[in-house]
């Protein structure tokens, strides 16, 4: 069980910045991974949680073929440090877990798909994402052993995107990108529509 800190920061890009972002990270950088993620985030819809002042993430997701529940602990935004539990299944067990979390009540979650190219640069994990509707954006990632450390490893993190030329969104522009990506690329997930071949039906054209 994983009891570092995330330390996470997040920038918006358009297509032009995502392109040469990634042009740079090919000569400057090693491909950890090609992920391909379809996730439920049912925070947005937990009493006390929502989007902008929850202090828990609870969603399932598969990555690659590969299920899991991701639970973070702590406020999110532009930049943040959340503990993180995870626990990973089989692949071929999403549709399981999804039946178990509706069985305990968690029905209702923000469906959400998501491409992205993982890269290690400088010790550092960034991620370029696209969705569906053509929206980008990238995350930098490194854990830090307690919360002591976060400052420390949220700095360099900083660096290395000034350095870049990766612009840091703050946190209220992070909401607002969530906003519109609930308008035009996310959805709502409902338990009471799940059935059989619900995600293939779903995303096997995006």
């Amino acid at each position: 069980m994983a009891k570092d800190i995330e330390v996470e920061i997040r920038g918006i890009l358009n297509k032009d910045q995502y392109d040469q972002t990634k042009t740079l990270f090919e000569k400057l950088a090693s491909l950890k991974e090609n992920k391909s993620r379809i996730l439920i985030d049912y925070s947005t819809f937990l009493p006390g949680e929502g989007i902008r002042d929850r202090q828990k993430d609870i969603r399932v997701r598969v990555t690659n073929g590969v299920p899991e529940i991701v639970v973070k602990l702590g406020s999110w935004g532009g930049s943040e440090s959340r503990r993180e539990l995870s626990f990973k299944g089989k692949e071929g067990e999403f549709e399981t877990l999804v039946e178990i979390f509706g069985q305990l009540g968690f029905t209702k979650g923000t469906l959400a798909k998501r491409d992205a190219l993982v890269y290690d640069y400088k010790d550092i994990e960034f991620a370029l994402v696209k969705t569906p509707g053509q929206h980008y954006y990238f995350e930098a990632e490194k854990m830090a052993h307690n919360e002591e450390d976060f400052t420390k490893v949220e700095n360099e993190i900083r660096e290395v995107c000034q350095e870049l030329g990766l612009a840091v969104v703050n946190k209220e522009g992070f909401f607002e990108f969530i906003d519109e990506l609930n308008k035009t690329d996310n959805s709502i997930f409902e338990f009471k529509d799940f059935k059989e071949n619900y995600f293939k039906n779903k995303f096997e054209n995006r």
